[in-house]
């Protein structure tokens, strides 16, 4: 699994979206076009990469679809992360 969060991570519009979610949370998939300058279809195909690798959770609120992150996940990562980098300065 961290091997496709992190494939998810490596584009950076869908980095951006992680970013920006992180920062507010419960976001509309339709507020992501203007800030990244890609059409719907293309946030859309990007919002889907990050929910099929475990990053994101959907709320519909009636024809919208709010986007936020899903902490554990993200947890899991860094834990992942700082245990390679804590054998690193180990060496």
């Amino acid at each position: 699994m961290e091997i496709e969060i992190l494939k998810a991570l490596a584009h950076p519009v869908r980095l951006g979206i992680v970013r920006r979610l992180a920062a507010e949370p419960d976001i509309c998939a339709c507020d992501f076009t203007d800030e990244f300058e890609v059409s719907q279809p293309t946030i859309s195909a990007h919002l889907k990469v990050l929910r099929e690798a475990g990053l994101v959770t959907t709320r519909r609120e009636g024809t919208t679809i709010c986007y936020s992150l899903v902490p554990e996940t993200l947890a899991g990562l860094a834990a992942t992360l700082d245990g390679l980098a804590r054998g690193l300065v180990r060496r």
